[in-house]
This record gives structure tokens, sequence and C-alpha cells, in this order.
């Protein structure tokens, strides 16, 4: 509870199913590059600076890959399962750069389910405006689960 208020949580192993699809588009501005740099202190110029990024095979700068897997692992918390989840394995492979001010179409789905294990598999393909795959991966993330304690209702008298 976040100022005595209740989040809604995400949905539960047993409400998703394998083929399920999540579609984002994510453009990339500069106020989440400087958030980035910010807050990491990450000061390479292959971000940054035109000058130097013009001198490499990459002619411009990019966008930095944690960031782009930050998108991805922020889908997970949002909406594929949602609020609660937690995402215990990643594998993202980035196809080609993604450059300042892009858009960004992603494509998530549902792979396998385990309720055993209380684990879902999620692939991952994302597009830029030229349609051409700059990530492929994918994700496996616990969906929200709420143990049933004893202190669990006496805490939410407090």
């Amino acid at each position: 509870m976040i100022l005595g208020k209740k989040r809604r949580l995400g949905r539960k192993i047993e409400d998703i199913t394998v083929g399920e699809k999540l579609k984002l588009t994510e453009k990339i501005e500069d106020k989440d590059l400087l958030l980035y740099l910010g807050l990491t202190n990450d000061s390479n110029p292959l971000y940054i600076q035109h000058d130097y990024a013009s001198q490499t095979a990459f002619e411009k700068p990019i966008v930095p890959t944690i960031m782009l897997t930050g998108i991805v692992t922020s889908a997970i918390s949002k909406y594929l399962p949602g609020p609660g989840s937690h995402v215990v394995e990643q594998h993202l492979t980035f196809q080609k750069p993604v450059y300042h001010y892009s858009t960004i179409d992603f494509l998530f789905e549902v792979t396998r389910v385990t309720k055993e294990d209380n684990c879902i598999d999620i692939s991952v393909e994302a597009r830029d405006e030229q349609q051409e795959i700059v990530i492929l991966g994918t994700v496996s993330a616990l969906p929200p689960k709420v143990e049933e304690r004893l202190t669990s209702q006496a805490m939410e008298n407090f």
C-alpha cells in the first residue's frame, strides 16, 4: 500500500493463456535519455555526443540498450502480467541500433504458461519506423501471487 491506497495487481497465472499479445509503441525522447544518463552517470559519448558518434559506424548517437531493456521490463510490470509481477530471466538481442527520436513498436506474446512454477514466458519483438527488427528475445516472469498469511489481514488494519 502506498499512502493508504491499495494498488491494483496484475493478472494471476490462472488468467493468462498462451497466445495472448500486447502491442506497445514507444517514442524515444530527449527527456528519457537524459533521465537514464543522469540516473546511471553513464557518459558514453556514443549515447550523447554527435561529433563522436559521427565518426563511428553508427554515424549518430544511439539509445543505450539497457534503456531499451527497461522499456521491455516495464511493459511486463505494467501490462503483461502487470503490477506485482517479477522478471526472473531475459534473453534479448539488439539486431540494429536504435537512434534518438525513434518510434519503436513492441510486440509481446505469451509463449508458455507453467502453473506449477507460477511462471510465464513471453516473446519480445521490436521494430523501428522502417519495420526492421531492432530487438528479439524472450522474458520469463512470475505473475503476482499473494501468499495468504495470518499476518496479512492484521497488517491491513494498521
